[in-house]
């Protein structure tokens, strides 16, 4: 029991911290710059687009902002319902998820659209939500990829 509490911390300064990222580089985008300007920090190769976007990650299924906030809203209380079965490292990687999801989903309530203003020039503009929920899904691939290895090895050494 001791050891599922220890995981609530992640639950409580993970998210947080996505959040807070998250949504201070929309503000200062909103703030700064106009819909559809873009500004080259490394021409041709990196520049800051923004943009607004009614998919999902990368731009994609444009026009489904309320699909999507539902979704968000369920695949959070999903994570939360099964977050005391999570290990340390399922914990960390949910809990950023729950992080990135939150933020797109504070943009989806207020403005009816995801603020999106990565653009490397080479796939869709994107945001830092995006970032985390691509990097945990990635990680979490990778996490469990090397268990269902180590399950293997130890289902050899057992025969």
């Amino acid at each position: 029991m001791k050891k599922t509490k220890q995981h609530y911390k992640y639950l409580i300064y993970l998210p947080i911290l996505v959040i807070i990222i998250d949504q201070i580089t929309k503000i200062l985008v909103t703030s700064l710059m106009q819909l559809h300007q873009s500004i080259p920090i490394i021409p041709k190769i990196f520049h800051l687009t923004y943009i607004s976007n009614t998919g999902t990650l990368f731009g994609l299924f444009q026009d489904a902002n309320s699909f999507f906030l539902w979704f968000s809203i369920i695949l959070v209380g999903l994570i939360l319902f099964l977050y005391d079965k999570f290990n340390k490292t399922e914990a960390i990687i949910f809990s950023l998820v729950i992080g990135a999801a939150i933020g797109n989903l504070i943009d989806r309530i207020v403005y009816g659209h995801v603020i999106d203003f990565l653009d490397f020039r080479i796939w869709p503009v994107f945001n830092v939500a995006d970032v985390v929920v691509t990097c945990s899904v990635i990680f979490l691939a990778i996490y469990f990829f090397r268990k269902e290895e180590e399950l293997e090895d130890l289902a050899d050494r057992i025969d």
